[in-house]
């Protein structure tokens, strides 16, 4: 089955958002910002990578704010929920055909499933398997998906050595910390020219989360972090084929790989993020390296990540929130709506504008589905996007009525719904920010529910409570391990 292009979607749907850097809440950027920025450079262009190397290594867990460790724990959580989910997927299965014969000793767990690989391969299917549904958490200001290719590594370093709660949390925060700020110093420019920022920026994120985890001395860590400047990994090219996912998974491994190799005193450059024929130079024409080294330890992106309630690009999320509300409030049915108006920002069109998805993938970049989905079966999760979904002649015959229309003052984080009914009522939502936004966050409740909904099936509903519980619990866990080891198909 061709898996379709979901993830420009999500990609540039979101490679609009978030205006500024201490932003609290999902603030798309306006239009402007999916077209080439002008190029931006920023002192200090020396000693960043070493500075960035400090900091790593002498972080501690006892640094880290509160807000920031539970934001870690539900990073964590809603990870492990969309590995287990996409386990089964046919992507995945292909990935364990292929590596089976050269993988090493038997080191670490695949999600959801029976077969142990070598951590390197084993943190690379994991990856793989947590993107595949575009179902993972958002950095929205760089539309990195963070968790892939950190915690994917981490978890599979720590079923070779031990690797307590705290050291893992706080491993995990400060690969994302990483990913994220060196993705804020090149984003959108490095973007727009054709490179996946999840799998280019995510490296960095596995590199430092595994040295952390290994101890690397200051020295150790720069080149670990150079190791992973030369392993850039992902073009957005691939979006729409098992290569999609292939890049975090692969991201997650490099990052492994460089850790592993510094740890034994594999040199690199010490100025492999800024030198003039370095990573940031030579993959975009934007440098702001204040991105990376401002208030370090006291700003955290990892903060701001966010986790979709949608199994879809974010463009379409606003639609969906408003679809589903309506429809819950009314006790609306299909057989009661003449059509639905809404007013969208022009991205959703671009994106998401495919009329007649004939395949669950396809789905994910229809808005017309999407919208009719909703109003059918009042959800928005993988089973929505499905095959059987985009050929129910129910959802099929509704989405033939929705009528989208771009609407000046309209952002692409908002719509504006109106459901026309045939006995004349109108029923009107207006959609600001949607549920998953950092304005309007998902619950604790919600990601248990995203969780349960993408386990159910793979492995056994006791285990999927342990499992959820021992994520919130990560902290006081002896081991990580833990974690991976229950999350295996019985």
């Amino acid at each position: 089955m061709p898996i379709t292009d979901r993830r420009t979607l999500l990609q540039t749907a979101v490679a609009l958002p978030l205006a500024t850097a201490g932003a609290t809440g999902m603030a798309f950027a306006d239009a402007s910002a999916v077209a080439p920025a002008a190029p931006a450079k920023s002192a200090p262009t020396k000693g960043v990578t070493r500075a960035l190397a400090h900091y790593l290594v002498s972080a501690s867990y006892d640094d880290l704010p509160a807000n920031v460790r539970k934001e870690g724990v539900r990073t964590l959580l809603n990870w492990v929920g969309v590995a287990i989910g996409g386990s089964r997927h046919q992507t995945v299965d292909i990935a364990v055909a292929a590596l089976t014969p050269f993988s090493g000793p038997q080191q670490a767990s695949l999600f959801g499933r029976r077969e142990r690989f070598d951590i390197m391969n084993a943190a690379f299917i994991n990856g793989v398997s947590s993107h595949i549904f575009d179902y993972d958490d958002t950095h929205l200001k760089t539309i990195i998906h963070p968790a892939g290719p950190v915690a994917s590594a981490i978890l599979a370093l720590s079923e070779m050595q031990p690797v307590s709660g705290k050291d893992f949390l706080n491993a995990l925060v400060l690969g994302v910390e990483t990913e994220c700020r060196i993705g804020n110093s090149v984003y959108p420019n490095h973007y727009d020219v054709g490179w996946h920022i999840t799998g280019t920026a995510g490296v960095f994120g596995s590199a430092a989360a595994v040295g952390k985890l290994l101890k690397l001395n200051e020295q150790q860590m720069v080149w670990a972090l150079g190791l992973a400047a030369s392993q850039p990994v992902g073009l957005r090219e691939s979006f729409g084929s098992m290569n999609k996912s292939f890049n975090p998974g692969r991201a997650a491994s490099n990052g492994i790989f460089a850790a592993m190799l510094a740890s034994k005193n594999f040199t690199s450059s010490d100025e492999m993020i800024e030198a003039k024929r370095g990573w940031a130079n030579t993959i975009s024409t934007k440098q702001d390296y204040n991105e990376i080294l401002g208030d370090l330890g006291k700003r955290y992106e990892a903060a701001l990540n966010t986790y979709k309630p949608f199994a879809c690009g974010i463009v379409m999320h606003p639609a969906i929130d408003a679809a589903i509300q309506l429809r819950n409030e009314n006790k609306l049915t299909a057989d009661q709506i003449d059509h639905v108006d809404l007013k969208v920002h022009p991205l959703v069109l671009e994106l998401t504008g495919k009329k007649t998805p004939h395949e669950g993938l396809e789905g994910k970049f229809s808005i017309y589905h999407a919208v009719a989905v909703a109003l059918v079966e009042g959800a928005g999760g993988e089973k929505q996007f499905s095959d059987r979904a985009v050929n129910d002649p129910t959802i099929v015959a509704l989405r033939g009525k929705v009528n989208p229309v771009i609407t000046p003052g309209i952002k692409p984080e908002q719509v504006d719904m109106t459901v026309v009914l045939k006995d004349g009522r109108q029923l009107h939502r207006y959609i600001e920010h949607a549920v998953g936004s950092v304005e309007v966050p998902m619950t604790d409740q919600q990601l248990e529910a995203k969780f349960t909904d993408l386990a159910d099936g793979i492995i056994a509903p006791p285990t999927i409570r342990r499992v959820m519980d021992a994520c919130w619990n990560v902290e006081n866990l002896p081991n990580a391990a833990e974690i991976a080891k229950m999350s295996v198909s019985a």
